[in-house]
């Protein structure tokens, strides 16, 4: 439930903002102008920051939604998001028959990003974990299990993946500088390797090659995890026009031309020769002659937040159906789970005593295989609880920057510069006129139920493009969108703690910043550059860092 929190004095030289802000300040004098400090304290714009630093910074309603009259579906869709679903009680029923976790927020602690944890258990508090397995011959998914792979299922059914077999080690890793600066500082590195025992599967191990779905032995499959991001201000990235959008892959790619011929630097599956590739462009329902680009999750799969993380994840984290979604979410291929069950004595067994109304053929097999398949399932989301879920999803505010004035944050921002960092972690973008899509076709475009965020200038610290690392155990294909920067130094008096990187493996900014030293990394020169600096100033690119 949302939190009333009154709104902190702020420092004039450093927490100020124009008039139309829906912030109450007594200090501000409308008629001058704001001075640069000012204008980047507001991390979202006028329209999309809120000025708390409390453990409730990431919950925040915007100013676009107190302006537009919407407070109250904003509280109502955070229902959504704080409460666990189940088989019934209505408005928190239809779990199952698979799900990931039961409510949004057991991933997203305090609104924010996931915890490094040591053990994979999907109710452990914290835990934002999700599994990726795939084939390591072609890094595609499998497609006997879903590509957010449950683990959790409602009797009779059995989970996919059983938890008991996952096992998370963490090993310690040693750079090519000893973990060690040239002035004797230390620090530490440490990532996951993730196994899943071969009798952990309850389904068969079916990957695509060669065009056709075929069964693989359990020595190709890997396994990797990712973590969940921090959720605020996803509307504001939302609003970010597809043209500028398209202007920064065309820069970037003609930079990397010129400098590292070659080389291979843009992701060629997603963007080549100044266009989109077709593959990476997002069918469009709400308009199908107008394809969008993909732009949400560590791997771009998604082009809107309507159709992005949040709208997505209501649904196949918990398999809640809804009238645009009325079927299961079960694996890629939607049929492999439903022929392993329906054949399972067990699940026959208990099967019509769970699920009365699906006693249709007499043929227990083929009923639950009818069941599971089915596209046609009753809505078990309304249409009205789901709108006010994406107001709430689309209007979560940012929080603004902090002591930006203060001498050490504003030489740790030039350093940041000065070493290449904004090159991927691009420090602003104005927004366009968001007449946003919803490439579902649930949504109208521009649709009046949902807050706007035109013509801002938001600092999220992300030029929004896929690069690489090459961390040892890597993300799935190397490929990573730059995670936005905003807000993160607030993550542990949020969330309960400060880790980073898509599986959590930096448990603070200085391990962050490390692992983007490899060799072959595109941050290397950043992270040499970095390493030249005296303590003193990494200490204040730190500093910046969590400010912003």
């Amino acid at each position: 439930m949302r939190k009333y929190v009154a709104i902190f004095a702020l420092a004039a030289a450093a927490m100020s903002c124009s008039s139309g802000s829906g912030v109450d300040n007594p200090s501000l004098d409308p008629s001058r102008e704001m001075t640069q400090v000012e204008i980047e304290t507001l991390s979202g714009g006028e329209l999309g920051t809120v000025f708390n630093s409390t453990y409730l910074a990431y919950e925040q309603e915007t100013p676009a939604v107190t302006n537009s009259g919407m407070s109250e579906a904003f509280i109502h869709g955070e229902y959504f998001f704080d409460n666990a679903f189940k088989q019934e009680s209505k408005p928190f029923n239809g779990l199952g028959p698979l799900y990931i976790r039961s409510s949004c927020k057991d991933c997203h602690p305090g609104y924010g990003h996931g915890a490094r944890m040591e053990q994979y258990r999907a109710g452990e508090k914290g835990n934002g974990y999700l599994l990726v397995v795939y084939d390591k011959t072609t890094s595609a998914y499998l497609m006997s299990l879903a590509g957010m792979p449950q683990t959790k299922a409602v009797a009779p059914f059995k989970a996919p993946i059983d938890e008991d077999g996952i096992s998370i080690a963490w090993k310690e890793y040693t750079d090519e500088w000893g973990n060690k600066f040239a002035d004797g500082e230390t620090y530490s590195l440490i990532y996951p390797e993730v196994t899943i025992a071969e009798d952990a599967y309850y389904v068969p191990l079916i990957a695509k090659r060669g065009g056709e779905n075929v069964e693989i032995p359990y020595e190709d499959v890997e396994v990797r995890l990712e973590n969940t991001i921090g959720i605020y201000g996803s509307g504001l990235l939302d609003a970010i026009d597809e043209e500028d959008l398209k202007a920064e892959f065309a820069r970037q790619e003609a930079y990397f031309k010129e400098n590292f011929p070659g080389e291979v630097k843009i992701n060629p599956g997603m963007f080549k020769d100044g266009e989109w590739v077709e593959a990476y462009l997002y069918a469009n329902k709400q308009d199908p002659s107008h394809p969008l680009p993909k732009k949400f999750t560590y791997a771009m799969t998604r082009a809107t937040i309507q159709d992005g993380p949040g709208a997505n994840a209501i649904w196949n984290i918990t398999n809640v159906t809804r009238s645009d979604r009325r079927y299961h979410y079960l694996d890629l291929a939607g049929v492999y789970y439903a022929q392993v069950a329906s054949k399972d004595e067990d699940v026959q067994a208990k099967f019509y005593e769970k699920f009365p109304e699906w006693n249709k053929t007499g043929n227990v097999e083929q009923d639950i295989y009818n069941y599971l398949t089915s596209k046609e399932l009753p809505a078990e989301m309304s249409d009205e609880d789901y709108v006010d879920l994406m107001v709430w999803h689309r209007g979560l505010a940012v929080p603004a920057a902090r002591n930006l004035a203060d001498a050490r944050v504003q030489k740790g921002r030039s350093l940041f510069r000065e070493m290449g960092c904004a090159s991927c972690h691009r420090p602003s973008w104005k927004t366009g006129d968001d007449e946003f899509h919803d490439t579902a076709g649930f949504f109208e475009k521009g649709d009046k139920r949902l807050p706007k965020y035109p013509y801002q200038t938001i600092w999220p610290y992300t030029d929004m493009v896929q690069h690489r690392l090459h961390m040892v155990n890597d993300i799935r294909t190397g490929w990573c969108r730059t995670t936005p920067l905003w807000g993160r130094g607030l993550s542990m008096i949020c969330s309960g703690h400060a880790d980073r990187l898509h599986d959590a493996r930096a448990r603070n900014t200085m391990e962050a910043i490390m692992w983007h030293g490899a060799a072959e990394s595109d941050a290397r020169a950043s992270v040499e550059k970095f390493r030249a600096l005296s303590k003193e100033d990494r200490d204040a690119v730190i500093k910046f860092i969590d400010a912003i």
